[in-house]
């Protein structure tokens, strides 16, 4: 699944030095990113025809992603005006 939409290097293209900042020093981020991942995961391979689900579920899943994005972003912020 290398070319799985929506990894957070895509969402972020220009903070990719952060993002490993972070994933090196910060245990919340990378809980964060490993929960960002599972989940876009799954969504791919909900858009993709490998799993199927109802509509309420594959809602559900994009809401959780987007509250990680809102997250992350938040953190990344923080860490832009700490830089």
């Amino acid at each position: 699944m290398s070319n799985t939409p929506h990894e957070l290097a895509d969402e972020f293209p220009n903070d990719h030095a952060l993002l490993h900042e972070l994933k090196l020093h910060n245990p919340h981020f990378v809980t964060l990113a490993e929960r960002y991942h599972a989940v876009n995961g799954e969504i791919h391979r909900i858009e993709a025809g490998i799993e199927n689900t109802s509509d309420e579920y594959s809602e559900t899943l994009k809401k959780q992603r987007l509250a990680l994005i809102d997250e992350i972003a938040a953190m990344l912020a923080k860490a832009r005006a700490a830089a």
